[in-house]
């Protein structure tokens, strides 16, 4: 249970526009499951670019509810709505479950394998997301942590053979419980700056590269191909010392 503030009014002595701000945070929140939702009408309907562009979308909102949480004092406003279990839900259905469905039916996989291979994904994110110390003191995240919308991504832009593309699941879905780190670009202080520019050009190539329907051109291929052995790369920069 998250400590009282002692600045903040009790529950019941809060004014309307108190209790519908932290009410309209979580409300945006829950948005991102509805994004999740449109995005497997997408998949289903064999349009992985659609897909990805809601997919974008509720990372978008993920990306900034936090701020929007803090703000607005969801804790002590809205006590009776968990904004943590909230996000893990949607997070599970954007993260995880869509991208999953997705490389089940896309054809990335080899014949047989893709329903596997989608249940390998929803298994090992399930339990991650049920850990307890999934980040470090320094908000690193321990093993893989389940960004399977970015994985799923960067297979439908790359288009590896299909047994590449099962080893690469296999290989992120034991990563998951590695004793390795990965970072968090937004919240982690190591190159922040650096970091946090990698990002933002990482989203105009991936923009790119939905907007070209997953066929980019090259060097956007190759940029998005760098930028993530950049995000890999701060994670053995920090080292194997988890915290």
């Amino acid at each position: 249970m998250a400590a009282t503030d002692p600045t903040e009014a009790p529950p019941d002595l809060l004014s309307p526009p108190q209790r519908l701000a932290a009410l309209a945070v979580h409300l945006f929140t829950a948005s991102g499951a509805a994004l999740g939702f449109l995005a497997l009408i997408a998949a289903t309907e064999r349009d992985f670019a659609k897909m990805f562009f809601w997919l974008a979308v509720a990372l978008l909102v993920d990306g900034v509810d936090g701020t929007l949480a803090r703000k607005a004092r969801v804790h002590t406003r809205a006590p009776k709505l968990s904004g943590d279990v909230l996000d893990l839900v949607v997070d599970y259905v954007t993260y995880v479950l869509v991208p999953a469905y997705a490389l089940a039916v896309s054809g990335l996989m080899p014949h047989g394998f893709g329903v596997p291979a989608a249940l390998l994904v929803c298994v090992t994110a399930a339990l991650y997301f049920a850990t307890t110390d999934m980040k470090t003191e320094d908000l690193f995240f321990r093993g893989f942590p389940g960004i399977w919308n970015v994985a799923a991504f960067y297979l439908f832009v790359l288009a590896p053979p299909p047994w590449i593309g099962l080893a690469l699941v296999v290989a992120l879905s034991a990563l998951t419980f590695a004793p390795i780190v990965f970072v968090h670009p937004m919240r982690v202080k190591l190159l922040r700056p650096l970091t946090l520019a990698a990002l933002l050009a990482w989203s105009v190539l991936a923009a790119l590269a939905v907007w070209s329907d997953l066929r980019p051109d090259a060097f956007v291929i190759w940029g998005l191909v760098a930028l993530a052995l950049y995000f890999v790369s701060l994670g053995l920069f920090r080292g194997r010392n988890l915290s």
